[in-house]
């Protein structure tokens, strides 16, 4: 059977494009674009979980696949705080939060899954 590779992973397709939904947001947003401390911590979370997962895929054994799709895990539950605060700030609409909010509720699922097939598999 042929690897086919973390591109395939479809929750690092739904991270990447949650990275570059956080990025069009943090462009258009003219106050999160000026509250640099919380556009950059967004922006580092949100790459952090689609690169960790696209690591972890890459390396060479499930005990090193696990310990970066953890890693994703908590990427994850940075932006997810983060998305809060700038919900609560006023910075994002109700409607964005929650689109951005389901979304990370649907990858965590998704990395959940792939730690528990990485580990079943040790």
């Amino acid at each position: 059977m042929s690897r086919k590779g973390f591109k395939d992973l479809i929750a690092w397709q739904r991270a990447k494009h949650v990275a570059v939904l956080i990025y069009g947001i943090t462009l258009q947003n003219k106050a999160l674009a000026q509250d640099f401390g919380l556009r950059d911590q967004l922006r580092r979370s949100v790459v952090s979980i689609a690169s960790n997962l696209a690591e972890g895929d890459e390396r060479d054994t499930d005990k090193d696949a696990v310990r970066f799709f953890y890693f994703a895990k908590g990427s994850l539950a940075e932006l997810r705080t983060q998305i809060e605060i700038a919900h609560e700030i006023g910075y994002l609409e109700k409607d964005m939060f929650d689109k951005l909010e389901a979304d990370c509720e649907e990858i965590g699922k998704m990395i959940g899954g792939l730690i528990k097939v990485r580990q079943g598999r040790s």
